[in-house]
Parts: C-alpha cells; structure tokens; sequence
C-alpha cells in the first residue's frame, strides 16, 4: 500500500511505484469512474479497448439492430399483406 494525498486543488499525483505497478507513462490519457465507492482509474486506451470488445457481438449493436428491425418488417410486411387478402376475399 502507498499513502497518496490530494493536493489543495484536488490534484492527485500517483506515485512512480503504482505508476509502474500498472504500465502508467507520465503523459498517458486515464478514465476515472467510481465503482462500489472506489475511485477507479484506468489508461484512455485500454478501457475503450475493453468497451469495444464488449460491444462485438452484442445483440443491441448496430448489425444486430438493422437485423431485427428488418426481421420485425418482414413479418409486419406479411401479417399486413395477409390481413389484406382476408379482407378482400370477404367482398
């Protein structure tokens, strides 16, 4: 455990140790969130990667939003086109 204190002006300053612990360059982009009440901080580059990689595939991604939205078409196409034949095979 390293001891960190905040600067007056909220700055934090990690330590070269953690800095190293965890492969932070001195000019690297970091993300910062708070999770279970932890301040949690991760490179730029790693979280977006990992944001990525658990969009692939996702059922609510783009392809697969096109893909049901015209799967639902198709079927709203048909159901309307057999109602119709219904309709007018009643007259």
């Amino acid at each position: 455990m390293v001891h960190v204190k905040l600067g007056k002006q909220g700055r934090l300053v990690i330590p070269a140790e953690l800095r190293r612990l965890v492969g932070i360059e001195g000019e690297d982009d970091l993300v910062a969130w708070v999770e279970d009440g932890k301040l949690l901080l991760q490179r730029r580059s790693t979280f977006e990667e990992g944001l990525w990689a658990e969009l692939e595939g996702a059922p609510w991604s783009v392809e697969g939003f096109v893909g049901e939205r015209r799967s639902d078409a198709e079927r709203e196409w048909t159901e309307a086109t057999e109602a119709e034949a219904r309709s007018s095979s009643r007259s």
